[in-house]
């Protein structure tokens, strides 16, 4: 499947921005300008069920085969963030990004019985804003009127693909490119011990202290911070 894509900036070099679940490109409203601001064009993807892009049948397989379809190989930056995380990890061999960055991948998908099931997500599509508000309070208020938008065309059947995941341990088992793993403060998707070890196995793990799961939206200077070392530093006026 050919997906949705959005572009900032025209840099010499390429970076890739994957969302999570239930978002679209649309998430990456700070992101793609500060990453464009650095030099980088910026290419945003739709994944299949969201946003703009097609729909059909689901499973992290399809969704990782839609990026390589879909986007250039040989980026000089790729980031994931939550399903966006596991979709690259499984097309990273393909993609063959410089760099990659997984932020608060998910790895791990809890089961149903620890209440955070994909069944419980799909129940999101119908959330009123007061719930979206009060679940994010840092968000900016345009973060909380995008997600009602990508709420109304997200397709919850992405979600409930992922049942047959839940509770697996999905961890890389090493990295493919030189990879940082970007952690809320605390991740429910990575332990520390999983955080460990990702360690040993070869990753970069950092934490954005006092940061929710969609990171780049609870703290996007500290989000921006985390990466130093792993993007374009900015260009001296």
């Amino acid at each position: 499947m050919q997906l949705h894509t959005h572009t900032w900036g025209e840099g010499d070099r390429v970076a890739l921005l994957i969302h999570g679940m239930m978002a679209d490109h649309r998430t990456w409203r700070r992101v793609g300008p500060a990453l464009a601001g650095r030099g980088y064009r910026v290419i945003a993807v739709d994944l299949r069920g969201h946003g703009a892009s097609g729909r059909g049948e689901y499973a992290p397989e399809l969704f990782a085969r839609d990026l390589v379809e879909s986007l250039p190989a040989g980026a000089d930056l790729a980031i994931g963030h939550s399903l966006g995380g596991l979709t690259l990890s499984l097309a990273v061999d393909r993609l063959r990004p410089r760099r990659a960055v997984f932020s608060d991948p998910a790895w791990h998908l809890a089961a149903p019985v620890e209440g955070m099931g994909p069944e419980v997500f799909a129940q999101f599509k119908s959330a009123p804003k007061e719930q979206i508000r009060a679940m994010n309070p840092r968000w900016e208020e345009a973060d909380v009127d995008i997600e009602l938008e990508t709420l109304a065309l997200w397709d919850e059947g992405t979600a409930l693909s992922l049942t047959a995941l839940s509770g697996t341990d999905l961890l890389p088992a090493a990295p493919v490119v030189p990879s940082l793993v970007q952690l809320a403060d605390p991740s429910f998707l990575i332990s520390p011990e999983r955080a460990a070890l990702l360690q040993e196995r070869g990753f970069e793990v950092r934490s954005v202290a006092g940061a929710g799961h969609t990171i780049h939206r609870d703290d996007f200077d500290g989000f921006m911070a985390s990466l130093e070392g792993w993007i374009q530093p900015l260009q001296p006026l």
